[in-house]
């Protein structure tokens, strides 16, 4: 797969998308736990946005050979401001599967990051330029949610072990 061809990057960038949302929406299926059901529900239903709107700048690329404008929001405050609560942090355990789902997810968004990043730094058309780096953007948001949650997860493991040196 070539890394300049526009259709090939889009295809690349599909299904980091697909991926994430089929992960979100397994994790949200298998915790028990109310809260982080939502947050995760929350984080499969905007990996769907980033879907759709992949999906059609790729029809458009394909049939006219040029990206179009851009319809979606920008995504910032998104998950934070809907779903990240302290109850929410609290119920996740360090040595829990919601957790290790918090760090997979961090790895996950951190290359889809990369991938859009690179693309809207690279990209000659403007409009591409703007379509990359609106998905780099809310992937950034992501992972600073996921970070803020992981975060939280650590300093709880450290309180509750008397980890602190102090």
């Amino acid at each position: 797969m070539s890394d300049t061809n526009p259709l090939d990057i889009l295809k690349k960038a599909l299904l980091l998308e697909m991926r994430g949302r089929s992960f979100y929406a397994k994790v949200a299926r298998q915790t028990e736990m109310e809260p982080v059901r939502e947050f995760f529900e929350m984080m499969a239903a905007e990996e769907k946005q980033h879907v759709n709107e992949l999906s059609r700048q790729y029809k458009a690329y394909q049939a006219e050979g040029r990206f179009v404008e851009s319809t979606e929001e920008d995504g910032k405050d998104s998950v934070a401001t809907g779903v990240l609560t302290d109850q929410l942090k609290k119920r996740i355990t360090a040595a829990s599967f919601e957790a290790a789902a918090v760090s997979a997810a961090m790895s996950m968004e951190q290359k889809a990051i990369s991938l859009y990043a690179k693309e809207a730094k690279s990209a000659a058309d403007p409009k591409a330029q703007q379509v990359y780096q609106w998905l780099a953007d809310w992937e950034r948001n992501h992972l600073e949610v996921l970070a803020e949650i992981d975060r939280e997860i650590t300093e709880n493991i450290w309180n509750d072990n008397n980890f602190w040196p102090f």
